[in-house]
């Protein structure tokens, strides 16, 4: 048995890999990237969002999140603002080409699944939920390891 056969983070990976690619050649079209469409899903879902919530939601840093906002930008998708009551607040905000292409763009996820094997709503919520448990584990003990390790170098 080969040792990718043993380990979860090689199942992991090529899992995220595999997906990231489906969404390339799917998005290719309109010329979006995976973490743009993202973006996109959370303000055709949620509404305006400020660069930290994004960031929050996407677990992505400012330095990482703030060119892929521009990117959608320029492409005249969304605008970015600063808030008047905080200007170090900034408001990204869906664009009226931005909220048209959605009805294009939003279905590709289902695209996906459906290329994935899931065509029942019960398997992708069980999955989703499994990965979601999963991630928060993980988090809990890299924030654990890393006050662990904190701790020691006192």
């Amino acid at each position: 048995m080969a040792v990718t056969d043993e380990m979860v983070c090689f199942s992991l990976y090529s899992a995220a890999r595999a997906t990231t690619q489906a969404y390339r050649s799917l998005l290719a079209p309109w010329g979006l990237t995976y973490p743009q469409y993202l973006v996109l899903a959370i303000l055709w879902i949620e509404g305006d969002q400020t660069i930290g919530s994004l960031g929050d939601a996407m677990q992505l840093d400012s330095g990482t999140l703030s060119p892929l906002v521009r990117r959608l930008e320029q492409a005249g998708y969304v605008t970015r603002t600063r808030r008047a009551d905080d200007e170090r607040v900034v408001v990204v905000t869906l664009t009226e080409a931005g909220r048209m292409l959605r009805t294009d763009v939003a279905p590709v996820h289902v695209r996906v699944a459906e290329i994935a094997g899931m065509r029942d709503d019960v398997d992708r919520r069980r999955l989703i939920a499994e990965l979601k448990e999963l991630t928060e584990r993980l988090q809990r003990s890299g924030s654990s390891t890393a006050s662990d390790s904190s701790t020691a170098a006192h």
